[in-house]
């Protein structure tokens, strides 16, 4: 005769092996990626960095988004163009969407408190070589983030 090894017929052996059986990634990731998604998403840190390939070099030269906080973007720009941005409004909202791939904004929100990024003359944020990600496999976030890390170390030296 056998032994019930429990309610459902499982052994402690079997029990012990599903705690080291593989589990499926969106249950690992999210605890590790909270604390560095807090601040800022992955979608807004892609369209910080590349800001000025997405809405122009004319543009970005007057105006830097702020913060995305659902999807309404900030954008902070000199007192002048305000006005032809929000005339530009669907245009540069299709843009940042097409450049992120995904229907991340909505709506605009302009804060005329532009100040211009010190760059050397003739420099542009477009000619700032990315640094990649040594641990991340090459692909679309790695890229990504290599864009970021090259404009962050641009701006902190």
């Amino acid at each position: 005769m056998t032994k019930n090894a429990g309610p459902d017929n499982r052994s402690k052996s079997d029990e012990v092996r599903r705690a080291y059986a593989a589990r499926p990634l969106s249950q690992l990731l999210p605890p590790l990626t909270r604390a560095a998604y807090k601040r800022r998403s992955p979608a807004a840190a892609s369209l910080m960095a590349d800001w000025a390939r997405i809405v122009g070099p004319r543009l970005a030269a007057e105006t830097a988004p702020r913060r995305l906080s659902g999807t309404q973007l900030t954008i902070a720009c000199s007192g002048p163009i305000a006005m032809e941005l929000a005339h530009l409004a669907p245009v540069l909202i299709e843009r940042i969407n097409t450049a992120s791939g995904q229907r991340l904004v909505e709506r605009l929100r302009f804060v005329q408190d532009f100040s211009p990024a010190t760059l050397p003359p003739g420099a542009t944020r477009e000619t700032l070589a990315p640094v990649p990600i040594e641990d991340l496999p090459p692909g679309e976030l790695n890229d990504a983030l290599a864009r970021l890390r090259a404009a962050i170390r641009h701006r902190h030296g």
